[in-house]
């Protein structure tokens, strides 16, 4: 479900250029800051770089080495 939300022209201007960068639209790098922003309230101390690699790991497929069936 998508909501319409207001925010600054400032803001969606640099999720437009850091978007660009990581190639995703302005909508989902405000999605991965706000990701960025949850893991890092809910784990204080965790490095930025851990939750960096956390959400990398989260966006691979498994690789699928093992079969069960």
């Amino acid at each position: 479900m998508s909501v319409n939300v207001k925010l600054s022209e400032s803001l969606v201007e640099q999720a437009k250029r850091h978007g660009q960068v990581q190639h995703r639209s302005v909508p989902k790098q405000i999605e991965y800051w706000s990701r960025i922003g949850r893991i890092a309230e809910e784990n204080p101390d965790l490095p930025f770089s851990m939750i960096r690699d956390i959400l990398i790991a989260d966006q691979e497929e498994a690789v699928g080495e093992y079969s069960f069936g």
